[in-house]
């Protein structure tokens, strides 16, 4: 039996506690680099246990060997009551209870060489084993039939010996946006050994999910024409498969964005998140569709709010996890969609739910804490995990929502960091942390990343702002729609406002404004960092457009830009879409500026990083500016040495422009330095 010892997170908390009343201290990049949060979770079939995993970076600032995020299983039974199911060394993902809730079943690879298959554990002792799999090929996603006795695997492409062969020749060209390789879907049976020969079912288009009704009957899978990231934005279908004929019933029309779909127990019904049309920049509201007819019906669109994730219970009802601004609520619908309660998590931010048979468990974080596992009991939420209980060590600064009103009466809101004590007289230093999309937002939950200041920047003494300017998400369609076609105005206005906003209250010092933010938010910092650099004293940007012209020309999201974004061509007005790009203002900048980006970016090309500081190396050499490229990674660090090198610098650059507000003085070193330990070897205790 692989069953550890239960996790006593009660008194490692107490023993932590006890710590922090002796001595609280500030946040570090180090501390940053070892959080933990749950991944994902899973209800067993009666409610009496829940699965999940624990998402964690390799400690590389303790000597461990640098990689990327790992899942290890766990099942919780109760508040504090967890056993770890499998090795530590096991990275698993998509976990599930079988039907019969005697097995817990995950996606793992044995070995270097192995491919990705479907594996189960036994709930009440024994070893894993491998329930299913495709020969040559890794599971991707998988659903368990209702009756247990088979899996659908939706499998990579097959393997191209051929090709293969020919790339070790060095005949390894690619050409671009054609060679894609299509996932599978093959229906495998569950028994003692695993099916030698499933059976592939075909289906059209790029599949990228895969879901069975309670009844059976029907399936649901998600298509798009192709593999192209653009396709997934714009033309993404939901098709209602008949299981019996394996044929595609319906194709159920919804124009844009869409997100997480569910079916209801009777099969009657499909619940969809998805936009309101084409031109609505993000899959925010829910909309029912009527299996039969295939009728969709978009329910409280235009609401100020955004839903995140839904779940249907056995009883036929719908929980809702939503976004309202930078708060969340719990919702849960009546059959026929209208409501029968709300529950206010206090200050949980809710960013996903599972439900079983009557029981409701969510994923949730809060100012204090990363996400954590919570059941809901009566009215109220019960945490079951508790992840990082050095927390309790650490002196947070107070965070709460801030609004003001904008130069054109709009009310925008964020979230505000305070500095640990407060701001002093005359103001603190103010980091503006911009996030991207722009249509997404930040919540009041927990704010402190690699790429995001938050509570390390709070113990030095900053104040940390994240708007949610025009073009957001959680404040209805009409508000995110706010940005379309206006490119850096009112959306980077909103910015500027927001500083002067929180000068104003005495919270920020306005010779001491930095900004930061990576993708859209790169290109918001880039934005400031030139057109409007006599209001900020540093900036950091990450991922960042600096050309809307080439931006077309180079990323793999073209008719997602035109639809949701720009709402015209470059071609249509050559010089207005320059006039909104920051190299065109590079003559006004004067802020230093440290620009990083993953060379493999494919969303953002990394030449609109060295564009930008190409321009400000010949038209401005006397401002301090600083390009980093991060070899291997793409739109984002995946790596944890990536990840903490980049928080480093982040810290670093702000300590030497914005605490001080000298623009003038010298960049730091090239190289930020590493503690003792940080050598890929994992440090003896």
């Amino acid at each position: 039996m692989n069953h550890r010892a239960p996790l006593t997170a009660a008194a490692l908390l107490a023993t932590a506690s006890i710590a922090a009343q002796a001595q609280a201290r500030p946040m570090t990049p180090e501390d940053v680099a070892k959080l933990e949060s749950v991944g994902t979770i899973a209800v067993s079939p009666d409610g009496s246990r829940v699965a999940y995993t624990t998402a964690r970076l390799p400690d590389v600032t303790d000597g461990e060997e640098n990689g990327t995020t790992t899942q290890q299983l766990s099942v919780a039974y109760g508040p504090g009551n967890a056993r770890e199911f499998l090795p530590a060394d096991m990275d698993v993902s998509s976990v599930r209870f079988s039907p019969d809730g005697r097995m817990i079943s995950f996606l793992w690879a044995d070995g270097k060489d192995e491919k990705t298959a479907v594996w189960g554990i036994p709930v009440d002792g024994g070893a894993q084993r491998k329930l299913a799999h495709v020969e040559g090929a890794s599971v991707r996603s998988y659903a368990w039939s209702p009756d247990g006795g088979h899996m659908h695997l939706l499998v990579a492409a097959e393997e191209d010996k051929d090709r293969k062969k020919q790339n070790k020749a060095g005949f390894n060209s690619v050409v671009y946006e054609e060679e894609q390789k299509l996932n599978r879907l093959f229906r495998a049976r569950i028994g003692g050994e695993p099916d030698a020969e499933p059976q592939q079912v075909e289906v059209p288009g790029y599949v990228t999910s895969f879901q069975i009704a309670d009844n059976a009957r029907i399936g649901v899978i998600e298509t798009a024409p192709t593999t192209l990231i653009d396709d997934e934005y714009v033309n993404k279908k939901v098709n209602i498969l008949d299981m019996a004929s394996g044929d595609v019933r319906m194709v159920i029309e919804t124009p844009g964005k869409i997100d997480d779909v569910e079916i209801s127990p009777d099969a009657s019904q499909l619940a969809l998140i998805a936009a309101v049309d084409m031109n609505d920049p993000a899959a925010t509201t829910i909309h029912f569709v009527d299996v039969a007819t295939g009728t969709v019906t978009p329910h409280n669109a235009g609401a100020p709010e955004a839903v995140v994730d839904v779940e249907y219970m056995d009883d036929g009802r719908l929980i809702a996890a939503v976004h309202v601004g930078a708060q969340s609520v719990l919702r849960i619908h009546n059959a026929d969609g209208s409501l029968a309660r709300e529950i206010d998590p206090g200050a949980l931010i809710i960013s996903n739910v599972e439900t079983e048979g009557s029981v409701i468990a969510v994923e949730a974080s809060a100012p204090r804490h990363p996400t954590e596992l919570f059941r809901l009991d009566g009215d109220s939420f019960t945490r079951w995990t508790s992840h990082n209980p050095w927390l309790s060590e650490i002196d947070f600064g107070e965070q709460r929502t801030f609004r003001y009103t904008a130069r054109d009466g709009q009310e925008v809101e964020g979230v505000l960091i305070e500095p640990v004590g407060g701001a002093p007289a005359g103001g603190a230093p103010l980091i503006l942390n911009v996030h991207g999309g722009p249509e997404a937002h930040d919540s009041n939950g927990w704010q402190t990343a690699y790429s995001k200041p938050g509570h390390v920047a709070a113990g030095q003494g900053y104040a940390v702002f994240l708007p949610n300017y025009r073009g957001s998400t959680g404040y209805g369609t009409a508000f995110s729609k706010q940005h379309t076609g206006n490119y850096t105005d009112p959306e980077f206005t909103d910015l500027v406002d927001a500083k002067r906003a929180l000068v104003a209250e005495g919270i920020a010092d306005a010779d001491r404004v930095g900004v930061t933010g990576g993708s859209y938010g790169g290109y918001a910092t880039a934005w400031s960092s030139t057109r409007w650099s006599e209001e900020f004293a540093a900036g950091v940007m990450f991922v960042g457009i600096s050309n809307q012209v080439s931006k077309f020309g180079t990323g793999d999201i073209p008719y997602e830009m035109y639809n949701v974004h720009s709402g015209k061509w470059p071609w249509d007005d050559w010089m207005a879409m320059l006039e909104v790009s920051p190299i065109f203002h590079v003559d006004k900048a004067n802020t230093p500026l440290l620009i990083m980006h993953g060379e493999e970016d494919t969303r953002v090309d990394p030449g609109q990083s060295l564009e930008l500081y190409r321009a400000m190396k010949i038209r401005k050499p006397d401002v301090p500016v600083r390009l980093v490229f991060y070899p291997g990674e793409g739109h984002g660090n995946r790596k944890a040495a990536a990840r903490y090198d980049y928080n480093l610098r982040m810290m670093r650059w702000f300590d030497t422009y914005l605490k001080t507000g000298d623009r003038d003085a010298a960049m730091p070193p090239e190289r930020p330095e590493l503690p003792a330990g940080t050598t890929g070897t994992k440090s003896e205790d």
